[in-house]
């Protein structure tokens, strides 16, 4: 497995991981299937420093996703990013989301970011150990923060100096 920095030709791999993180009801409050459009617009929104990287199985073919994304636009969040890991249904389970978040958090000390921030599902047990044991802390629950099919969800607050 290796890693580099995404590019425009890997969004539709990219939306493609996204959506089965949609699907699967564990990784976002989102509940409509991103389009290429989307992804399109949201990655031109990334850049050198609010990175995407994706994750390389031994063929070549992206079988998971990191990003550094803004946390705020406000300037003094500039030091702070928010997180995003998405890994294909079939690459679960493989350490694969754990080197990732290892690059990526290169990566953010590179570019100047001294925190991670992330905000995942209460539910999502394999993205909790993964954020544990990498020395993400809980800083709170946000108690029925929103509704997934209906249910009202809770999502948790981690963080990591860098």
């Amino acid at each position: 497995m290796r890693e580099r920095e995404a590019t425009p030709a890997d969004v539709p791999a990219i939306a493609r991981i996204w959506n089965e993180g949609i699907a699967d009801r564990i990784a976002t409050l989102d509940e409509d299937p991103k389009t290429e459009a989307d992804v399109d617009a949201w990655f031109a929104d990334h850049d050198a420093r609010y990175t995407v990287t994706v994750a390389l199985d031994g063929d070549g073919h992206v079988v998971g996703w990191a990003s550094l994304n803004r946390y705020s636009d406000r300037r003094a969040y500039a030091g702070v990013a928010d997180l995003s890991i998405y890994i294909a249904r079939e690459s679960r389970g493989q350490g694969i989301g754990k080197q990732l978040l290892r690059a990526l958090e290169v990566r953010a000390k590179q570019n100047e970011f001294h925190k991670i921030v992330l905000f995942a599902l209460a539910r999502n047990d394999a993205g909790m150990a993964l954020y544990r044991t990498s020395g993400y802390r809980d800083v709170g629950t946000f108690r029925e923060q929103g509704r997934l099919d209906g249910v009202p969800t809770d999502v948790i607050a981690m963080e990591k100096l860098l």
